[in-house]
């Protein structure tokens, strides 16, 4: 051990009401610190998943002044060909009225096939009742939001009557409910490509086309590549901002908070180091007559700036990876609407903890710079004569 670890290591401990104050200081801060952080990854994750993971990556549309695409199977060829798409699902969607009795709503038709379409959006994880595939074994037949299910007063099994203005009402089966807890299970519904071409009288023809791609932070590169090959398209974050801006506004607001709570516990360490210097100033001239250089003692009060911080923080860390793991999910109650989940995990890294007991050390480094200066400062004459 070096003689100025030593020293640092003595001063410390001989102040220690000053030092479990500071050091309490810290740890409170980098608790909080460390619990927010693993609530914002959750909900980031949970975000992600809710919404991100079930959106399509990458939409292709029709042209401007063009209402449907043509010959949609050789664009799927020609879309399957591009690097980094995973899946891709063509689908015919339009408004229609679904009725049952004298209950009617109106919401969405979308006709989709049903494996290209769980293989871009994972469909099948969200039903609860019946088949996804049903509507390939049964060809007049519908899937249904939970919400929306309910509303018509239908089940499993039942048929309910779909009618489009200047089209001929249909009789479909419900084969199928899904539950997303997002806004679709009450405007959305789902029936095949070939039942939906036929219902609202387009031969084969399509109105879209959804695609999976390996990174869905490529979204715009990919959505690019498909522009020049003739085709409209856009990404995710072209059409859902808002998701991104969620994202943002919630990392800024985060970020600002962890900033003032760190700023005010090394504060709390500059304002303990400067007191423990004027508090030591004879003892630091005496020091500095006996040939103990003025780098010496800059390192010295560095060090327990350092140690103060370290300590801090490992036990704040070590307290806010107890207090997640207790509390396990945060329920979000009414805010579901919006986001699409009612719970939010409580997700601790390994990368996230390690980050911030480093980056609390370096800030606690260069809080103590002050302090550490001013000790090095000091005239030996001076400093020993003063009482």
């Amino acid at each position: 051990m070096s003689y100025e670890l030593f020293i640092a290591v003595r001063h410390i401990k001989s102040k220690r009401r000053q030092t479990l104050l500071s050091i309490i200081a810290i740890a409170i801060a980098v608790m909080v610190l460390s619990v927010s952080q693993a609530i914002m990854v959750g909900f980031t994750d949970e975000l992600y998943d809710k919404t991100i993971d079930q959106l399509p990556h990458v939409t292709i549309s029709p042209e401007e002044d063009e209402e449907y695409i043509h010959l949609h199977n050789n664009v799927l060829k020609d879309i399957l060909n591009i690097e980094g798409v995973v899946a891709a699902s063509p689908y015919l969607i339009g408004t229609a009225t679904f009725s049952n009795d004298e209950l009617s709503r109106n919401a969405i038709l979308k006709g989709i096939d049903p494996a290209e379409e769980d293989a871009v959006s994972y469909l099948s994880d969200d039903i609860v009742e019946g088949d996804l595939f049903g509507l390939v074994y049964s060809r007049k037949s519908i899937i249904l939001g939970d919400e929306f299910a309910e509303e018509l007063e239908v089940v499993l099994g039942d048929t309910i009557d779909v009618s489009f203005p200047n089209a001929k009402t249909i009789s479909l089966k419900v084969v199928g409910i899904y539950d997303t807890g997002t806004p679709y299970d009450t405007s959305l519904a789902y029936t095949s490509l070939q039942t939906s071409q036929e219902f609202f009288d387009t031969t084969d023809v399509i109105n879209g086309m959804s695609l999976r791609i390996e990174d869905i932070h490529q979204d715009m590169v990919i959505a690019e590549m498909i522009k020049q090959k003739g085709y409209n398209a856009q990404g995710w974050t072209e059409t859902n901002p808002e998701i991104l801006r969620t994202m943002a506004i919630e990392t800024a607001e985060n970020y600002i908070i962890y900033g003032l709570l760190l700023l005010i516990a090394s504060f709390g360490v500059v304002s303990t180091l400067n007191m423990m210097v004027m508090g030591k100033m004879r003892e630091i001239g005496i020091m500095m007559a006996m040939g103990v250089s003025p780098s010496s003692i800059r390192t010295i009060f560095l060090l327990e700036s350092g140690l103060l911080g370290l300590t801090g923080a490992i036990l704040g860390a070590s307290a806010g990876i107890i207090i997640s793991s207790m509390i396990g999910d945060i329920e979000i109650g009414g805010m579901g609407d919006t986001y699409g989940f009612t719970s939010i995990p409580v997700i601790v890294r390994a990368t996230d903890v390690l980050l911030v007991v480093i980056g609390v050390f370096i800030l606690n480094i260069v809080a103590g710079l002050y302090p550490a200066r001013k000790a090095a400062s000091f005239d030996p004459v001076y400093a020993i004569s003063n009482r």
